[in-house]
């Protein structure tokens, strides 16, 4: 999945809560060490993620019903948090304190290898052990990112994030460019200097008031997540300065911002400024790995279905993905285990993908006609889980460190948006988070 907000200072973002269960608190909806038995005997559990998962029964696959429906001494709360960075933050606040915890808690996979680290690794229940899950479905890849050193399994996969480019045909068309996904695909295939070229030509003709894409900082995430260098080396040691994938995501972020290409928006501010420019066409693209289809088809609403459409990105790559978690401390860890090992089932994996378009992190599911052969109504006759199905096959995944969550965060939040927003000098502003990252990150 996704993480937005510094959690420094000046852009530490509200609360953000969109939660299922009204009055919940971040994390737990009540604040509490996990669930509880109500006066009817029933246990509740309650779920703690950011972003889209697709679970929920308003919006996405209607999953916490089913399991209700199939379990009546089970009641489910969910409490989501708008913003990734935040969730994190707070998560392992409550983690040192063992106090406060949801039952099941989502892991972003660019803070994985911290949740796996030494300081972290002794707080979950080993899901490979307790919970029934069947490991052996899951990518191989995705296994091994959610392994501690000593082979305990900590989290179970829900999805991964081949990308695309999500684009809106309607200006695409005003812009007189093709709109037609193939033509469009071929404008930047191979290359991201070919998407800024792209935007250059759409610039010309752009409608009043649109921009070609919706945030750089999207974008330095794009790029740098279709290199197979990212932040760390190969040993899994800190190492940014030097990564190829973060210089050529930089450098290509830079240009798009200077260059008048972005909307100049952050991606989930806490405000809804970004989620409001999906719903009035403010920009024409947007760095599309598959769980950003749900969030499209949220915030564009319904006068926009149809004219969203989903293209091949220059290069393949993923971004982002999540594990389900379950903290040791939890009074119900047992059912809490069941309940993850059953969500992050490949039969429910394709059902979240045909409601949310998640691409699943399971091998079977992958290849599965449910996925190869699926449409989301939103995007018309697109072949969306051809597309993102493809995308997967060719995912080189990068070594990653436990720090790359919060790197990415003071890269974008305090660097690419500081260009993109105040016109910030980019060596200034380079310089400025590799302060930020001396004095926050200790190796």
């Amino acid at each position: 999945m996704r993480t937005s907000s510094s959690r420094r200072g000046r852009r530490a973002a509200s609360a953000a809560v969109a939660a299922v269960m009204t009055g919940t608190a971040l994390l737990t909806g009540c604040g509490g060490d996990g669930g509880g038995a109500g006066g009817d005997g029933r246990i509740t559990l309650r779920v703690g993620t950011f972003g889209s998962f697709g679970y929920d029964d308003k919006t996405g696959a209607k999953l916490y019903a089913e399991y209700e429906k199939a379990h009546p001494h089970i009641k489910i709360e969910e409490s989501n948090v708008a913003d990734g960075q935040k969730y994190w933050d707070t998560l392992k606040l409550r983690l040192s304190r063992d106090s406060g915890l949801a039952d099941i808690q989502a892991v972003e996979v660019g803070f994985i290898a911290e949740a796996t680290g030494p300081s972290m690794a002794g707080k979950w229940v080993d899901l490979s052990k307790e919970g029934g899950a069947d490991i052996d479905a899951f990518l191989d890849w995705k296994v091994k990112q959610a392994t501690t050193a000593d082979g305990r399994v900590i989290g179970l996969g829900t999805d991964i994030g081949p990308m695309a480019v999500c684009y809106n045909k309607d200006l695409f068309a005003k812009a007189e460019l093709p709109t037609d996904r193939d033509a469009v695909g071929r404008l930047w295939a191979g290359d991201w200097a070919k998407f800024l070229e792209t935007g250059r030509t759409y610039r010309k003709n752009a409608p009043a008031g649109t921009a070609f894409h919706d945030s750089a900082s999207g974008l330095f995430n794009a790029v740098v997540s279709s290199d197979p260098v990212q932040y760390a080396d190969a040993s899994g040691k800190l190492d940014w300065e030097n990564s190829p994938g973060v210089k050529k995501a930089w450098d290509t972020a830079v240009a798009a911002a200077e260059g008048g290409l972005t909307a100049r928006l952050r991606q989930f501010d806490e405000k809804g400024t970004w989620n409001a420019a999906f719903k009035n066409a403010k920009f024409a693209t947007v760095a599309c790995p598959s769980w950003m289809t749900g969030i499209i088809k949220d915030q564009a609403g319904a006068a926009n279905q149809g004219k969203w459409d989903i293209a091949a990105p220059p290069v393949a790559g993923n971004w982002g993905g999540a594990f389900l978690a379950v903290p040791k401390s939890g009074k119900h860890a047992k059912e809490a285990a069941e309940l993850a090992a059953w969500l992050t089932a490949p039969a429910q994996h394709a059902k979240v993908f045909a409601v949310n378009g998640n691409i699943p992190s399971s091998k079977d599911t992958l290849t599965s006609p449910a996925v190869q052969d699926a449409e989301l109504p939103y995007f018309g006759d697109t072949p969306v889980g051809r597309i993102f199905s493809s995308a997967a096959a060719r995912i080189t995944p990068a070594t990653i460190s436990r720090y790359d969550g919060q790197v990415k965060t003071f890269l974008t939040d305090n660097g690419i948006l500081d260009i993109e927003q105040r016109g910030t000098d980019p060596a200034k502003a380079w310089e400025n988070v590799r302060k930020l990252i001396d004095d926050k990150i200790d190796q």
